[in-house]
């Protein structure tokens, strides 16, 4: 039987779920509505553009009306808002703005793709600034650009240490303008832990983007070319841009009295199903599971909004594939390297209760004799009750991404440490080594697990000597002569076995080394020689003391 199906929005859930529905089914009419002019862009794209990095603006336009219509007969009505939906009739109300009239849609099915909306907070004086942007569409990204370009921008503020506020930063230091980073937030980018987002602050900070960290503005002044903020500094900026983050587009939904969730978008059920059985919802308007902790999350990413997408449409059509949730899979350049995460992070898997424990492995991200082999940091969380991986967080260059792609996959399937340490991963010397980066995650946490020692954290040293504990830098003479921490004891691994009457057996011990390794290899030395109090090995070393050190 024919069906009728209207789609309100486009982008990655609109676009996606309406041609999935024509290649399931020729017959179906679909309408798909969008308010603005571009149907289906690349919104991820669009820093790059302001940046000069995609110079060819057309990259970005994935779909347009005509295409749509010509490859995948779908009547696309842009310029026209979806403003009501009447679920006893079944009907749609609309806004055509290029007729500028109103007039009703019968469905059988309706899918909203709403989306979200930047959040904009209501400063003083922002209504007189004409300087100040979000960044969600290609409007906005041409108003941006077109600004810049007409005022000759050599400073900016950016609102917000998140994805789009990096990623903003990045490419306008790319046109040579000095750019500010405000957020009130005590770290950067809180889907890291503090540790892995210092170096991604400090990695930023050495390329100029400068980071004002608990601290945002107060009002604008000056018709938004000086900002008061609110440590009461006053700084200039030529252009300001607000990225403090999104909220789900629900009113639509609200006013149709669909059931909202916890998290503020619209509940839907396993089958993106909302209250209503025939309308379906996904993308950045609705909140969903996290396969994890298994709780009610929002996460407005592409990635779930167009498998999302492709699941409605199936559903629709008689493929019912349920939607499980979603792990929390992101990346992000920060020039000239990558930071990359996925599941839960340290502090979120502990407020989520979870017994978790985290260590990290310094590794290169190939084979060390293969030309150009670079530095990987990568930490992983698990829970110390089941073993099981509940999340993991990377920083480094060349396949960065690829080594949290592979442990997402482990958390998707329910795997442990065990598992990343057995996992059977591709190997040659320019890609990796003999065992990866992931391997080597598994076997250090295992040997947490399995009690060879205690890992003690960067965060801890200072406190920790300020106490008077017994700590021992097993590093060679070279590298303590260059970076050397006060009032600890200095002992080579190499010469840890003839000065062992050096180390009082009856204190704990805390154990440091560059990266971590020659630490282990001092504790099983000393467990094996007797050494009966605790041992403790600095997780990530030295290296990550380190590099963090800017930011404490």
């Amino acid at each position: 039987m024919k069906k009728t199906i209207v789609v309100i929005g486009g982008v990655a859930l609109g676009a996606s779920s309406a041609a999935r529905l024509r290649r399931l089914s020729e017959e179906s009419n679909i309408i798909l509505l969008e308010k603005d002019e571009h149907i289906s862009f690349a919104n991820c794209g669009l820093p790059y553009h302001i940046g000069d990095i995609i110079t060819d603006r057309d990259l970005l336009l994935i779909q347009t009306k005509e295409s749509m219509k010509e490859r995948y007969n779908i009547d696309v009505r842009n310029y026209t808002e979806a403003i009501k939906i009447d679920r006893d009739k079944k009907v749609v109300i609309v806004d055509d703005k290029v007729n500028n009239q109103e007039y009703s849609i019968e469905y059988d099915k309706l899918i909203i793709a709403s989306g979200a909306k930047p959040i904009i907070p209501n400063i003083v004086g922002i209504n007189d600034a004409s300087n100040v942007f979000s960044l969600r569409n290609i409007s906005d990204m041409d108003k941006i650009k077109e600004y810049i370009k007409v005022n000759k921008v050599k400073t900016a503020s950016i609102v917000g240490a998140g994805f789009i506020g990096l990623e903003m930063a990045e490419n306008l230091t790319h046109l040579g303008v000095k750019a500010t980073v405000l957020d009130l937030a005590s770290q950067v980018m809180k889907q890291f832990d503090c540790d892995i987002a210092d170096c991604i602050e400090n990695k930023m900070s050495e390329n100029g983007v400068l980071f004002k960290l608990e601290t945002s503005i107060k009002e604008f002044k000056n018709n938004g070319k000086q900002l008061l903020l609110t440590n009461n500094e006053t700084i200039d900026s030529d252009i300001t841009i607000m990225a403090i983050g999104v909220k789900p587009e629900i009113k639509l939904a609200q006013d149709a009295g669909l059931e909202i969730g916890s998290t503020g978008g619209i509940k839907v059920n396993d089958y993106l199903q909302t209250s209503d059985p025939d309308i379906f919802a996904g993308g950045d308007a609705v909140e969903i599971k996290n396969i994890i902790t298994n709780n009610p999350t929002y996460l407005p990413l592409a990635g779930p909004a167009n498998r999302q997408g492709r699941l409605i449409a199936d559903f629709i059509n008689d493929i019912k594939t349920p939607y499980d949730g979603v792990i929390g899979s992101a990346v992000i350049k920060i020039f000239d390297y990558v930071a990359a995460t996925t599941g839960l992070n340290e502090t979120i898997a502990k407020n989520a209760g979870y017994n978790a424990k985290s260590i990290h492995v310094h590794r290169g991200n190939h084979a060390s004799y293969y030309p150009n082999s670079t530095p990987l940091l990568l930490k992983l969380v698990f829970d110390e009750d089941t073993r099981k991986v509940l999340g993991a967080q990377a920083f480094g260059k060349d396949g960065t991404e690829k080594r949290i792609d592979v442990i997402a996959t482990t958390i998707k399937f329910n795997g442990s440490v065990d598992d990343l340490a057995s996992l059977e991963l591709c190997y040659a010397p320019p890609f990796s080594s003999p065992k990866d980066p992931v391997n080597i995650a598994g076997y250090v946490a295992s040997n947490v697990l399995n009690k060879l020692y205690i890992p003690f954290y960067v965060n801890e040293i200072d406190s920790l000597i300020e106490k008077g504990v017994q700590m021992i830098d097993v590093r060679s003479d070279e590298e303590y002569s260059i970076s050397k921490l006060k009032n600890i004891k200095h002992l080579p691994i190499d010469e840890l076995r003839n000065k062992i009457n050096e180390i009082d057996f009856s204190k704990d011990i805390y154990l440091l080394c560059y990266v971590g390794q020659r630490g282990y290899l001092a504790a099983r030395i000393l467990k094996e020689l007797g050494f009966k109090k605790k041992i403790y090995n600095l997780s990530g070393g030295y290296k990550l003391y380190e590099d963090t050190l800017k930011t404490r």
